[in-house]
């Protein structure tokens, strides 16, 4: 893996799992009508932690109902299903709630994306705070090393997130911006769901 700091660019030739493989049919679809990027746990394993996961966390910029209901047309068309709803007014209303919603393979559960507006300032910042992900088989967003980091040890706390967060400490040693993590970690650390 090579991690290019300046071009907030990560070059993997890692060879794709069937999560992967899940994660980029889903974000093939995804990207043609809206902005995306991927947090949490599935970052840590996407750069190499070996964990399992039932779901993909992302953030989507807000979207019409117009075209969210464009975007999930063509899931369904994809062979995927809404594990919330069915109707395209019920699942767009969750999302305006700020509550997030699941998308998964027809007659499956898991894994499957939870899929969210964002919440809060500091979550909408990830769309500017974000790094490409290159791969043979094409390109993904994901949040910061330093957020990923920061969410992961300040906000959840889990014994799986420490792990999660001191992964990509070992992997991108030297590489890591502690005071960016250290401003993120007061801004978190207020946070109250």
């Amino acid at each position: 893996m090579e991690y290019d700091l300046n071009k907030k660019e990560i070059k993997s030739d890692k060879i794709l799992s069937e999560l992967d493989k899940f994660v980029f049919s889903f974000i093939k679809i995804l990207e043609k009508y809206t902005d995306y990027v991927i947090i949490s746990g599935y970052v840590s394993i996407l750069l190499g932690r070996t964990r399992v996961t039932e779901d993909v966390d992302i953030f989507i910029k807000e979207l019409s109902f117009e075209k969210f209901s464009q975007f999930y047309d063509e899931l369904k068309q994809k062979g995927f299903w809404c594990i919330n709803a069915e109707k395209p007014e019920e699942i767009y209303d969750y999302l305006k709630s700020k509550l997030g919603v699941r998308f998964s393979k027809e007659n499956e559960s898991i894994p499957n994306f939870e899929v969210k507006f964002p919440k809060r300032e500091v979550d909408r910042e990830a769309f500017q705070d974000f790094i490409i992900v290159k791969l043979k088989e094409g390109n993904l967003k994901i949040s910061s090393l330093e957020r990923h980091i920061t969410f992961k040890r300040y906000y959840l706390k889990t014994d799986k997130d420490n792990e999660d967060a001191k992964h990509i400490e070992d992997i991108f040693k030297g590489k890591i911006d502690y005071n960016k993590i250290n401003k993120l970690k007061n801004i978190v650390e207020k946070i109250k769901d």
